[in-house]
């Protein structure tokens, strides 16, 4: 239906960070399907378990259980550091997710839902409403009502919208704690712990979209997780890096109170858990923690965070870089990202113009040190190449 514009390029097939198109060209794949494979592609682990998973049970409907449903939903809550009484409900898609999570804020009986400008929650109809860029809004008003976005990483207004009996009104608070979509913006120190003390003092919920950022990819198996690796929430949300390229998230109630929000018959999916995508979300984890590829991420992205910030750029263009782990973008003097993501890619590099002044990086976990630095090495030229399509 062209709703994805015309493809950049027909893509054949893909091993590790390199992906090659339908003319044999090779690229270094420094998108990874907008953060979700995590292991790269042709990952042999991630093959062999939905391989052997599919030849053994691919389907069944939610009326029964499987084996890798189970054990996948008990080792998001010991990552998550989950408390007893804590529930997992699994689904297909990031948005997925967030439908679900907006679904257990209405079940508190609060009619008010914050979340915060530069938010992208999904595109289905609830997260869509929890999503901040009115352009694509706009097109599908009226949305589910109730929302209301607060200043990005403003303490006070957070506080001043939770206080007295507006904050009584208030369900949740629904927030990243890095905005992919918004140029790979970080919340401000300090933001997520005063969430937690302000939504627990109004009892509203906090939920935590973690959708992009989880997984390992900012350097942290979550990236609201604490020095102790628990996530101080209500609620989280998560998807893209859970499957390595399957269609896999999941909604987790942390604790007795939320895990139990949503009850028998009031939310459902038909794929959500299938024992295929279950079965890739185990590998994935699994490799990630064998190969140490989450402390890896952390590493290796504050080396490449620096080493692309220290380019010499004589267009002026590169301002910056910022982000956590492997989820980084170049920031741009001028709204010129288009044309860098385009230069980038006739070098030989997936990245995207994920704003009009930044281009993200969100690169398979498994990228080499020597294929992050090569991309340090073309990138002079590529803002060159970039600099002189403006002109």
């Amino acid at each position: 239906m062209g709703t994805y514009g015309a493809p950049q390029r027909v893509l054949v097939r893909g091993e590790g960070a390199w992906v090659w198109d339908a003319d044999g060209r090779r690229y270094l794949d420094l998108l990874a399907g907008i953060a979700v494979n995590a292991l790269g592609h042709a990952h042999p682990v991630l093959t062999a378990a939905v391989t052997a998973q599919m030849a053994t049970l691919g389907h069944v409907s939610n009326f029964f259980a499987t084996g890798p449903q189970v054990a996948l939903a008990e080792r998001l809550l010991e990552l998550l550091g989950a408390p007893e009484g804590s529930r997992v409900f699994l689904c297909s898609s990031g948005t997925e997710a967030n439908e679900g999570a907006f679904k257990m804020t209405r079940r508190t009986g609060r009619p008010e839902v914050l979340a915060l400008e530069g938010a992208f929650h999904g595109r289905s109809m609830g997260a869509l409403a929890l999503t901040a860029k009115q352009a694509i809004r706009e097109p599908f008003e009226p949305l589910p009502g109730g929302v209301r976005h607060l200043p990005f990483g403003d303490v006070d207004a957070l506080a001043a919208a939770l206080d007295g009996d507006a904050g009584q009104r208030v369900g949740a608070l629904v927030v990243e704690p890095v905005q992919g979509e918004a140029g790979v913006r970080p919340l401000p120190p300090g933001y997520l712990a005063a969430a937690r003390e302000l939504t627990a003092a109004a009892g509203a919920l906090l939920v935590v979209d973690e959708v992009q950022t989880g997984v390992g990819r900012t350097g942290r198996w979550f990236a609201a997780a604490g020095p102790d690796g628990r996530v101080d929430a209500d609620v989280v949300t998560l998807a893209k890096g859970l499957g390595g390229g399957l269609p896999v998230g999941a909604v987790v109630g942390l604790g007795e109170g939320p895990g139990a929000l949503l009850g028998a018959g009031q939310h459902g999916t038909t794929f959500g858990g299938n024992p295929v995508c279950a079965a890739a979300a185990l590998a994935v984890l699994h490799v990630l923690e064998r190969d140490g590829l989450v402390e890896r991420a952390r590493d290796l992205g504050t080396r490449w965070a620096a080493d692309l910030a220290g380019v010499d750029d004589p267009t002026g263009l590169l301002a910056g870089v910022r982000g956590e782990g492997l989820l980084l973008a170049l920031e741009l003097s001028r709204p010129a990202a288009p044309a860098v993501a385009r230069a980038a890619l006739e070098a030989g590099f997936v990245v995207n113009a994920v704003a009009p002044s930044a281009v993200r990086l969100a690169p398979p976990l498994v990228l080499t040190d020597e294929q992050a630095g090569s991309f340090v090495a073309a990138l002079p030229a590529v803002l060159a190449a970039a600099a002189q399509e403006e002109a």
